[in-house]
């Protein structure tokens, strides 16, 4: 049976990327060797390492603007730590959005003053704050573009006077962005990019040695880049699959075809929560996102009956995080408009069974 996975990650990705890549594990560039045992340092791999970068720079419109993309490991969860070890020399400014963003907020702390220019937890994280006002005189202001867990996604960012960092983990890649309005991007590939395993950072030069600390080596953004991401080993198999989701991405049109095809995903979802009685969202309708809708039976809805339907048409990881309850269905850019399709006649079945 076809699965349609709206897991929130490890993620979806393209049929086709995971036929090269399935192919490689076996022969890697008609090497007769398998991708995950050749040298980082072949020349072979190195040509990966240094398209994948490009295209990574290319897609979001910031060649040759000063900055540099690397891969590096530990997840996004390690860019709360590093953004603050190179980027904060005594305070720095956060909007709090979600659990994410609060992991982050919480490991800034460990280096300087923190301020919460604005938050959403008194409402559970379902809206993103508006009309804050963000300090002048603070290092960063550090963001998270979408919140995976509450189904929020920032519409409009502000033009500030100090770098701005953001995590956009869950929607990197998805919609086109005046791009060059961040300092610093990060995001963990497992979400809309390629499998668990390594990070990108898209980082403007001109921001970094700064700070009066000494950063350990690990933890340092320029010596990542002044060894082209190969300071230690990099997740092989992660970033190779990575360059042949951003080749992927590019052949169809780049940033904006996929957000054409994100858009009337995400219309056709969020129109049968809104249609169907038996559901409610959970963000609030001006703050959706596109990457993550989340929503919740009413009161009274026999869940074993829709849970069944579900499973019955092949649908999987739509169970939402444990802080919202409910359901979660996650359309990152290689899940099929037709995986929608059928979730929405799944929940139509739902309501005419009920």
């Amino acid at each position: 049976m076809k699965k349609h996975n709206f897991s929130a990650g490890p993620c979806i990705l393209p049929q086709e990327v995971l036929q090269q890549s399935s192919e490689a594990i076996l022969n890697f560039n008609n090497s007769n060797l398998s991708i995950i045992e050749i040298s980082h340092r072949s020349k072979d791999f190195v040509a990966v390492m240094d398209r994948a970068s490009a295209l990574a720079l290319e897609l979001l419109g910031l060649e040759n603007k000063g900055y540099k993309a690397i891969f590096l490991q530990g997840g996004a969860s390690t860019q709360f730590l590093m953004t603050a070890y190179n980027l904060m020399e005594s305070k720095a400014a956060y909007l709090n959005t979600g659990t994410w963003a609060s992991k982050a907020l919480k490991e800034a702390k460990l280096f300087g003053e923190v301020i919460e220019v604005a938050s959403s937890k008194d409402q559970n994280f379902n809206y993103i704050p508006k009309n804050y006002a963000v300090p002048s005189d603070a290092d960063y202001f550090h963001c998270t573009s979408n919140n995976t867990i509450f189904g929020t996604q920032i519409k409009s960012f502000q033009s500030i006077d100090i770098p701005m960092v953001c995590d956009m983990s869950s929607d990197i890649f998805s919609r086109q962005l005046d791009f060059s309005k961040f300092d610093l991007i990060y995001a963990g590939a497992q979400k809309n990019m390629g499998p668990a395993g390594t990070t990108l950072v898209v980082v403007k030069e001109a921001i970094l040695g700064k700070v009066t600390r000494v950063i350990p080596s690990m933890l340092d953004y320029r010596v990542h880049i002044e060894k082209e991401s190969m300071f230690n080993t990099p997740a092989v198999f992660a970033v190779y699959v990575s360059m042949l989701t951003l080749e992927w991405l590019k052949n169809l049109g780049g940033i904006s075809a996929i957000e054409a095809i994100n858009n009337k995903k995400s219309a056709l979802m969020y129109g049968e929560i809104d249609r169907n009685p038996l559901f409610t969202g959970f963000a609030n309708k001006e703050d959706r996102s596109h990457m993550n809708a989340t929503f919740n039976l009413i009161e009274g809805a026999n869940q074993a009956l829709f849970d069944e339907l579900s499973k019955v048409a092949g649908i999987n990881g739509i169970n939402g995080h444990r802080s919202v309850g409910g359901y979660r269905a996650s359309m990152y850019n290689a899940l099929p408009l037709e995986s929608v399709e059928v979730l929405v006649n799944v929940m139509k079945e739902f309501e005419r069974k009920s």
